[in-house]
């Protein structure tokens, strides 16, 4: 079958310009790669066909002599006869790949190489109480980490010495391996992706550019703050392999419970217990507060156990906001123990002069039994 028009194949006119080119056989790639279309014989032909044709023209010297002598160019030995059969993956193709989609794709250049040394990310567990969650803190925090040497700088190679290029990649930091169709390029086993070769190590650190230290640091709680929030220290992890990026710290919050207060989000929750008389007479009560201050609420008479009142801003902070929560506080009517003989006599006389109207619940229980009974 007589080959197509390698500018038919990628759609684009003997004019176009080399970026329209690229952006031409990127679309071709993408729709007939095929890990996208598996089992379809069709799609990796047409997958072979457009990566050939870019393979010649993306290269102005083959596209040169494309335009003169079509496919007889490449015949003889010239890299076309035969379709994709002779077409060379080894090095073209899998630098459109790198071009088209960086790292995932094996390429990326020294930037990218460097970041597969970034120093390892690094975890702080820290506790704290109800009322530095109220407030926020300063605190020195101490762990243990990897640290820049200071002999070579962080570069791994003894001070007067750099490091040379790794003869196994060439520097690339990748090594490539043709497997079938395709070809697998993965970091290279002896520079660990670097590139680099350290000739001359620090005697410091042994040619890894880190020494394991012990750091101390000084850290910002913010107020707010609840149990399990995590606070990201950005670069203050472990110091990544011979000048990498460091990694970063991460403090997990941790709040301890209160003896009084409960915490729902931003609001806290209070109990407190009156007694039988002060539910019943009316009372005022006086409160403690999470900022360290004191509260009054009014009781009526006649308050029923359980009942909360809402003391609106007195909980905890939002995070980065101005505005407070809300303190609920309970009360719980106790019921008295261990009467004297005058408190039983004057129990027993209210109770004979007690009435339903004084006990409206009771008296509605009991009319609901009763109806229940009469069933």
């Amino acid at each position: 079958m007589a080959k197509r028009d390698y500018y038919d194949v990628l759609g684009v006119e003997k004019s176009a310009s080399p970026d329209q080119i690229k952006a031409a056989y990127r679309k071709q790639a993408v729709k007939y790669h095929p890990d996208k279309n598996k089992g379809d014989k069709g799609a990796e032909e047409k997958f072979k066909e457009a990566s050939e044709a870019y393979h010649v023209l993306s290269n102005s010297e083959r596209k040169q002599n494309y335009d003169n002598f079509g496919h007889a160019a490449f015949e003889n030995g010239g890299g076309g006869r035969g379709g994709f059969g002779n077409f060379d993956f080894s090095g073209s193709f899998s630098d459109i790949f790198e071009d088209f989609f960086g790292e995932g794709f094996g390429g990326g250049g020294r930037r990218s190489r460097r970041s597969n040394n970034r120093g390892s990310d690094l975890r702080y567990d820290l506790s704290i109480t109800l009322e530095e969650a109220y407030t926020g803190k300063k605190q020195d925090i101490k762990f243990s980490t990897s640290d820049k040497c200071d002999v070579c700088n962080g570069s791994g190679s003894k001070p007067g010495y750099s490091a040379s290029t790794c003869s196994m990649c060439g520097g690339h930091g990748q090594v490539r391996s043709s497997q079938g169709f395709f070809t697998v390029q993965q970091t290279c086993p002896q520079c660990a992706g670097s590139g680099e070769q350290i000739t001359h190590p620090c005697t410091n650190c042994g040619g890894t550019g880190k020494k394991q230290t012990s750091k101390r640091l000084s850290v910002t709680i913010p107020k707010g703050v609840d149990d399990g929030t995590r606070i990201r220290l950005s670069g203050k992890g472990e110091a990544g392999s011979r000048g990498a990026s460091n990694g970063d710290l991460y403090l997990f919050i941790n709040v301890d419970s209160h003896e009084l207060f409960k915490r729902s989000e931003v609001n806290l929750f209070f109990e407190f217990p009156i007694s039988f008389t002060d539910a019943a007479l009316g009372t005022t009560i006086e409160i403690p507060t999470i900022d360290g201050g004191k509260a009054k609420i009014k009781i009526p008479d006649g308050t029923q156990s359980g009942k909360q009142f809402r003391l609106k801003g007195k909980g905890m902070p939002f995070m980065r906001r101005g505005d407070y929560g809300d303190l609920y506080v309970q009360v719980n009517t106790e019921v008295p123990v261990s009467l004297n003989k005058e408190q039983k006599e004057l129990l027993e006389k209210f109770r004979k002069i007690e009435n339903e109207r004084s006990n409206p619940s009771i008296k509605k229980f009991f009319q609901k039994a009763k109806n229940f009974w009469r069933k």
